[in-house]
This record gives structure tokens, sequence and C-alpha cells, in this order.
């Protein structure tokens, strides 16, 4: 058994690495990236030699072999330079390695797991179409059987990685439209004939995150490519997303950490009437309500990745933890915008950045509202 002081020096260890890696990789080149939309490929390939891009993945597939404590970690970190390059790892960690992991055949997971846990592959991963965002049911993406193959066509769309991503996972309908296990997901590799990228969105915040489309015209994809069973696929997404919400709320964690940092900061050297505007009460109570909803949102994030790493069913807490983390990263990014005042409206210094960066938590990976939808359905479920 594993003594706890062990378990906390590795906890530390991971984050001091993640943190040192953004400092040094990342805080000089966010702004540059966010202002050009430049997805920066050579960071993630070098991510994946430090294993941030393969935390969940058991060392015999060339990944980590850690658990969600330090992956709650690692996209925090990150995600306190740039929200952006938190974002990308989360998805690439969360989304389309972990489908492939959870689902994967031993020859799948072999065949992909090493490429994307190392960073040689950037994963993308497909659910969301023009008219069916919450409405996943009502996909339009379809795979029609032709002997050992499925043709697919169709388009999804805010897709991250959708352009670079060197493989991707694709739910596509096979079945009536509705029906829950009508749906089937895929593995795409890119430079499969068929397969294109579409439009890159020009994005308020995020924007060194690449979001983009990928469209399937008469593509066609082997059997061999089919994760888990015909007609799987959406209850498999419902799997992944309990996983992807902790993800996501570590990163609106990491945002918010970010701005309250920044924000205390500025507070203690801005001075205005003769001493800082910390000593202003108005200030001051502004960064004890930030902090005490960080705390408040850490505690939910930790809970609910304790849970994931005991294999208990998270649905309910990863909803609770990505919901309120969300929601608290838009309130200390705003505020901290308001602290800085006529500054945080700037781009040469920090806030105005959280602040865009922030908004995405609420509606990606499932919005808001949705997050209560599925909080509320368990409560009246028990």
């Amino acid at each position: 058994m594993v003594a706890q002081h062990e378990i906390i020096d590795d906890l530390k260890m991971i984050k001091d690495s993640a943190r040192d890696f953004a400092e040094s990789k990342i805080r000089p080149h966010f702004m540059e990236w966010d202002e050009t939309q430049h997805f920066p490929m050579d960071l993630f390939h070098e991510m994946g030699q430090y294993g941030f891009l393969g935390v969940l993945v058991p060392e015999e597939y060339g990944g980590s072999g850690l658990g969600y404590a330090e992956y709650i970690t690692i996209i925090e970190e990150i995600s306190q330079v740039c929200g952006s390059i938190g974002l990308s790892v989360a998805a690439h960690n969360s989304l389309c390695t972990n489908h492939i992991l959870m689902f994967g055949t031993e020859e799948q997971k072999q065949k992909y797991l090493p490429k994307l846990a190392t960073g040689e592959w950037i994963g993308a991963w497909g659910l969301t179409e023009p008219n069916t965002g919450s409405d996943a049911g009502r996909m339009r993406t379809v795979a029609e059987k032709d002997g050992d193959y499925y043709v697919l066509n169709g388009a999804k769309n805010f897709i991250t990685h959708g352009k670079s991503g060197h493989c991707a996972v694709v739910i596509a309908r096979t079945g009536e439209l509705l029906d829950s296990h009508g749906m089937t997901a895929f593995v795409v590799e890119r430079g499969t004939e068929g397969f294109k990228a579409g439009k890159k969105e020009n994005k308020l915040g995020m924007r060194a995150s690449e979001t983009a489309e990928m469209i399937f015209e008469n593509c066609r994809i082997h059997k061999s490519q089919i994760l888990g069973e015909v007609g799987e696929g959406f209850i498999q997404s419902m799997k992944i997303l309990d996983g992807g919400r902790i993800s996501i709320a570590a990163l609106s964690l990491g945002i918010a950490k970010g701005a309250f940092k920044a924000s205390l900061a500025y507070s203690q050297e801005r001075e205005q009437f003769g001493k800082s505007i910390s000593k202003f009460q108005a200030i001051s109570f502004k960064l004890a309500d930030m902090a005490t909803k960080i705390r408040a949102a850490e505690l939910l994030v930790r809970s609910a990745g304790k849970m994931k790493d005991a294999h208990q069913p998270v649905t309910q807490e990863s909803a609770m933890a990505k919901y309120y983390a969300s929601e608290v990263a838009v309130d200390v990014s705003t505020e901290a915008v308001q602290i800085f005042g006529g500054y945080g409206y700037i781009k040469d210094y920090p806030a105005e950045k959280f602040y865009r960066d922030s908004k995405l938590c609420t509606i990606g990976e499932g919005t808001s509202e949705i997050q209560k939808l599925v909080i509320s359905r368990g409560l009246l479920k028990k």
C-alpha cells in the first residue's frame, strides 16, 4: 500500500513540472498565439514527451498511468497561464484518447494509444453538428453499411483539433433518428479518402485551441474501426463526457486561479489616493469573494476526481463540478477586469484574456443549462 505522504509528494512533483512547463514554454508565446489563432503543434509534441497527453493511459501503451488527481492538477496549472492550451490538453486526453482507451479493442489500443499518449498524434472527437448541439440524438451524420465497410456522410462542427488532429473518434448514426442505440463510434484517420477539414472558427477566446469543422463525403471506414459494438456510440459518449466534464471543471479552476492571482498582485501594486487599492474595502471584498468561490469550486472538482479514481458513478458529481467551476471562472475573471479597471480592458494586461477564455467553459462539453438538467434528473431519480 502506498503511503499518503508519497502520493502528496508525487502530486507536488507533477504540479511543479506542469507549472514550470507552462511558465517556460507557454507564457512567452501565449498572447502571440492568441492574436494569430495559431495552434502550436510543436508545443503539443513536446508536451507528449512530458507525459501531459497520455495522463490516464496505462504505461503499457506509452502513457503516464496516472489518475484524475494528477490529471486535474496538470490541466489546472497549464490553464492558469493559458486557457487555450489547457482546453486542447483536456480535449485530447478526455475525449479522443480516453474513448479509445475505454472502448477500443486491444488491437485498437496498441495501434492508436502510443501515438496519442506520446504526442506523436493529436486527437479529435466528433459528436456536435451544426443543428444538433445539446440535441445529439438528432444527428445527421450517417454511416451506412456496405459489406465490410461503413460509408460516412455528414459534418461535425465546433471540433477541437478538427483540422490538425491526426485521427478522430466520430459518432455517426447507424440506426433510427432519436434511438439512443442507433449511433456508433468510429476511429477515422486523417488522410482517409472523403474525410476533410472545413471552416476553422474565428473565436472570442480560446483562440490558440483550434476549433474546426470535419466533413465526410462518401468516406469509407472499415468495420475494424468501430469502437465497441454497433449502436453503442451515444451511450459511450455519455460515459466519456462524465470524465470530460471533470477536465473542463479543472480548466475552469485554472482560469479562475490565474485571474485571481493576477488581480491579487495588481491590487497590491496599484495605488490610488495614496495607498494600494487592495486596502479599499470595495476591492478587498471582491478578492475575498473570488477566493471563496475558487476554494468551493476546487473542493467540488477534487471530489469528482477522487470518485472517478475510485471507479464510482460520477455523472451527477462531474456535472456539479463542471457547472459550478465554469460559472466561477466567468465570475472571477469578470471581477478581475473590474479590479484592473481601464487596464483590464487592454491586451497588455492579463485580465482580458482570462475574461474571454472563461466563457467557453460554460458552453463546451455541455452548457450550464445541460449540467443543471443532468443534476436535477439525478436528484429526481433518487
